[in-house]
């Protein structure tokens, strides 16, 4: 009977810890994380003062420094900063700690396509037609994109300035905590392959440095298909002296406007629920407000406040605090070219894990396979769905169709599309004749980086 007994108690543990890993899109285990950064906490937890005034009056706390955003840069800089200083990190989003959608690798096409307002991924499509999405998520793009990391190169880090040494520490002390070496899957080897051939070399082996040739970089997926984001570097964080805000929509900074110039105060944010609140900055010397939203956030930001071209700010009744003309202009993104493979049978899932660098500053990668866990959202989000776009088993004419959209691949370079020349006709053709069911795909791209640099967000895939 005792052995019986242990045996009803172990079961009943093992039922209760399988349970407790079942979550739904949006939702997150509140059992462990919380335990783990007992300093983030739900915006409407805040107690300062909601009132959007400048003046001292019923501030409960201030703080040295104010980071806008929770993203790749956003979570290490308040990890670093909070070493020394009070921090305050505010984040739109929900934590990545317990949705299945963001932190298997199974789930990577589905995170990306889910439309909801819960979701971590908000996609959005560019005035030239392009879907991509931002990351709206504590971890930022670590928490959507394809994972793959890579050091910028020493060239990049010399043009802009940066301390080498400083660098080459900090990319030690982010690889230690979240990056991995990756378990090269089958595609990822025929990849690797094909790109020696056709002249991408030298083979690098496996290297976090920018070289030029063919390499395997990091990954921030663990062996076992776990993503491993920006927002676990805050587990380093000096907890006594960092708050972060999740679901804090931040309206604006708020500025002193009556000295010669304008004087960040604060910030003022909704909560998940509507209300307004009001954090300030402390009367330290060199206190700041980072804005470190991405690269659309960031200007959106400083032009919600009154930073930016006088005439654009004035059409939106906004208030100018700042006449500068340069903010949110120039965002340009990388020239892509991707051709779509579909096979006849399952192809093993991967994301990016062999590159090729090329001297002209064009960079070849490729992932492979869909995955879906039993766990993870189970519904179809339409055409810029991955269950949509690979998985549909469509009618002949449907496929034909799909077969083109995939395989007549564009090349954006500024304003200009050009269509790919159209080789790609006989395997139309044949697919049409086939009727090959779509049970698996490759996908190969082709992206020119402006920065000859890498990171962490290197890649959304």
């Amino acid at each position: 009977m005792a052995l019986v007994g242990a045996a009803l108690k172990l079961l009943l543990l093992l039922w209760l810890k399988l349970n407790a890993l079942t979550f739904c899109q949006g939702k997150s285990s509140h059992n462990r994380w919380e335990n783990d950064y007992p300093f983030i906490k739900a915006a409407s937890s805040f107690s300062s003062s909601s009132s959007s005034s400048s003046s001292s009056s019923g501030r409960e706390k201030t703080y040295d420094y104010i980071i806008v955003g929770g993203g790749t840069a956003g979570c290490p800089l308040a990890t670093t900063l909070s070493q020394n200083y009070s921090v305050l990190l505010v984040e739109r989003g929900d934590v990545p700690f317990g949705n299945l959608n963001v932190s298997h690798l199974n789930n990577f096409h589905i995170s990306l396509v889910d439309t909801s307002r819960t979701s971590a991924a908000q996609t959005f499509i560019s005035t030239d037609g392009v879907f991509n999405s931002r990351g709206r998520v504590l971890g930022g793009g670590t928490a959507i994109n394809a994972g793959f990391y890579t050091r910028a190169s020493t060239r990049y880090v010399r043009n802009v300035g940066w301390d080498a040494k400083l660098v080459n520490e900090s990319y030690r002390w982010i690889e230690k905590q979240i990056v991995h070496r990756p378990n090269l899957a089958p595609w990822q080897m025929a990849v690797r392959d094909s790109l020696l051939e056709v002249g991408v070399s030298p083979f690098n082996g496996f290297t976090y440095d920018h070289l030029y040739g063919t390499k395997v970089g990091g990954t921030i997926f663990d062996k076992f298909g776990h993503r491993h984001t920006a927002a676990e570097l805050l587990a380093s964080a000096n907890p006594e002296k960092l708050n972060v805000l999740i679901h804090a929509t931040v309206q604006k900074i708020v500025f002193d406007t009556i000295g010669k110039k304008p004087k960040a105060l604060g910030v003022i944010f909704k909560d998940e629920h509507g209300n307004k609140h009001t954090a300030f900055l402390s009367k330290r010397r060199g206190s700041e407000i980072i804005v470190s939203c991405g690269a659309i956030g960031s200007p959106q930001m400083l032009l919600l406040s009154g930073i930016g071209p006088k005439a654009e700010l004035r059409k939106l009744n906004i208030s100018v605090v700042l006449d500068n003309v340069f903010v949110g202009k120039g965002m340009a993104d990388n020239p892509l070219n991707s051709v779509f493979i579909p096979t006849d049978g399952p192809v093993e899932q991967s994301l990016i894990q062999i590159v090729g660098v090329t001297k002209m500053g064009v960079y070849i990668e490729a992932s492979s396979g869909f995955g879906q866990s039993k766990d993870s959202i189970r519904c179809n989000h339409g055409i810029v769905s991955a269950e949509q776009r690979l998985h549909s088993v469509a009618s002949q004419q449907e496929e034909l169709q799909q077969m083109e959209i995939k395989l007549r691949a564009q090349i954006i370079v500024g304003s200009e599309n050009m269509e790919m020349q159209s080789s790609f006709d006989a395997q139309i053709k044949e697919h049409a004749n086939a009727n090959v069911k779509l049970q698996g795909y490759w996908f190969l791209r082709a992206e020119r980086d402006r920065n000859d640099g890498g990171g962490m967000t290197d890649d959304l895939g």
